[in-house]
């Protein structure tokens, strides 16, 4: 590969550590986007000005105009402890229910043993986007018979770090596949290159096996790069899933039909 080339390639053993620590910093990338939204989110800061107000009330630490320049900065430090204490509650609602999603990411079987998982149908695969030998990106699509399952091999309650003993991997092909990791370097996402890593991932899961008939994957408002990128693929909003965070932020299940690519591709 020469200097300034971008790549696809497969996943490689050696890959192992990258990949596991890009999966949990794309599902920990919602926690810091959702306490920004939920900073700048209106009642937020409305709670955040009357609160402040009601500190620079009762110390009385209202501007003095006689004093100049220096008599408008008595109220700032009111403004400044409660900004923080808001900052520090909006992470403390919103952390547990982002870690807990993504701890619950990180113990799933594909995680566990990535190469072994994505080899089980010809539309499997998980890709990693070079660009001159640095790490740009990954995207997972899986098309196994467990593609539509959210198990993990740990046992949530007691938290240890023990897989369980047997976890059958069944071999062959769903018709519905599923994009379960979807991850671009901040720097490059201007750039539109998830767009190549994504329409790559389609093509290999429709075009390995005729079985796959749709591809499923969950977006979020949170990381709206992916969220954009995906429903300009095609995608179409099938259900709603979930919420999450204090101010309960969406996750909906989008689908692409293979008829619907078929045509797109035709056109393309």
């Amino acid at each position: 590969m020469t200097e300034g080339d971008a790549r696809i390639r497969l996943y490689e053993p050696s890959d192992d550590r990258l990949v596991k620590f890009s999966i949990g910093k794309a599902s920990m990338e919602c926690l810091a986007v959702a306490n920004q939204s939920a900073f700048f989110h209106p009642f937020t800061l409305s709670a955040w000005v009357a609160v402040s107000c009601i500190m620079i009330q009762y110390l009385d630490w209202w501007p003095r105009p006689e004093y100049g320049f220096f008599g408008y900065l008595p109220p700032l430090p009111a403004f400044g402890c409660w900004g923080a204490v808001i900052l520090y509650l909006m992470d403390w609602f919103n952390r547990s229910h982002f870690e807990d999603a993504s701890l619950d990411l990180l113990r799933r079987p594909d995680v566990a043993d990535i190469a072994n998982y994505y080899r089980r149908s010809p539309s499997s695969g998980l890709f990693i986007l070079e660009y001159s030998g640095k790490f740009v990106g990954l995207i997972a699509i899986d098309a196994s018979k467990d593609s539509q399952s959210q198990d993990t091999l740990m046992v949530k309650e007691k938290l240890t770090s023990s897989l369980k003993s047997k976890h059958t991997m069944p071999q062959g092909t769903s018709s519905v596949a599923t994009i379960r990791h979807f991850y671009i370097e901040e720097p490059y996402r201007k750039a539109g290159i998830q767009k190549d890593l994504l329409a790559h991932a389609i093509q290999h899961g429709f075009k390995a096996d005729n079985a796959v008939k749709e591809i499923k994957v969950t977006t979020t408002s949170l990381i709206l790069y992916a969220q954009k990128c995906i429903r300009d693929a095609g995608f179409a909003l099938e259900k709603p899933v979930g919420k999450l965070g204090i101010y309960g932020w969406k996750f909906d299940l989008l689908v692409l039909r293979r008829a619907q690519w078929e045509k797109q591709d035709t056109v393309s």
